[in-house]
């Protein structure tokens, strides 16, 4: 069916120094090296201006990711993937993540017609912490915490908030008309993929309106505010780089 949207060039997507706004329309897929059976939606990465690089894995059954030499974080949205180490095997459906540490062995393979947020960072170390090991969890067995005291605003966190971190991954969920207390100016920076509902997000002295499937980067100190619309709750995986001063 012709899309006019597209012939006219419009999009919600928007790359601006200090934010990026990037809509399903413009996603472009592509394999990533040692990937099999699948592709990569490289959502930000540090040619972009990100410390880190956020992907989505688009996984055929039997697809797997390829190695990597740092820390790695799944998420995984569709179907299951397989994690395997040499010492645990867990599988992992919707809600399900894991944690794997700089320079673990690992192999992630899709069971089924997956989908897996991917986040990879080189890690940080702490003078006199130990790196973290594996983690490997499930969100519906997480306690949610509300935020400010805020019980419409409710915040999911995935790993362990301990020093050994130097980032952390959280889901936020909002009823609907919640929203946060303030616009935040902050020195971390975010990664952050809608994944049910909508609303409008700040970003800078812009305001765009969003949806599941949406991917947002902040750079640090980007102003940044969140109210939620429609009539269902609205939800987001959201990363953050913390636990470290800002010269290390």
């Amino acid at each position: 069916m012709h899309n006019p949207m597209h012939s006219l060039g419009l999009t919600r997507s928007a790359n601006r120094r200090d934010h990026l706004l990037q809509t399903p329309d413009t996603f472009v897929r592509a394999p990533l090296p040692g990937m099999t059976g699948g592709v990569a939606i490289v959502h930000t990465a540090p040619v972009a201006g990100a410390g880190f690089t956020q992907y989505t894995a688009e996984l055929e059954p039997g697809g797997a990711l390829g190695p990597t030499t740092v820390q790695r974080f799944l998420y995984v949205t569709k179907g299951e993937v397989v994690l395997s180490t040499w010492t645990e095997k867990a599988a992992l459906k919707p809600g399900g993540y894991a944690y794997i540490p700089a320079g673990q062995a690992h192999s992630v393979i899709a069971s089924e017609a997956s989908s897996v947020v991917v986040i990879e960072k080189p890690y940080t170390p702490l003078a006199g912490v130990d790196a973290p090991a594996l983690c490997v969890g499930s969100e519906a067995k997480i306690a949610t915490t509300p935020l400010g005291g805020d019980p419409d605003l409710q915040v999911g966190t995935l790993l362990p908030a301990t020093p050994a971190f130097d980032f952390a991954v959280n889901t936020m969920t909002y009823n609907p008309g919640a929203a946060l207390s303030m616009v935040e100016i902050h020195v971390m920076e975010h990664g952050l993929l809608m994944l049910e509902g909508g609303g409008i997000y700040r970003l800078g002295d812009q305001w765009y309106p969003v949806t599941a499937g949406d991917f947002i980067w902040m750079a640090p100190y980007c102003p940044q505010w969140f109210g939620a619309l429609g009539k269902t709750p609205a939800k987001y995986l959201i990363y953050k780089d913390w636990n470290r001063h800002p010269l290390s």
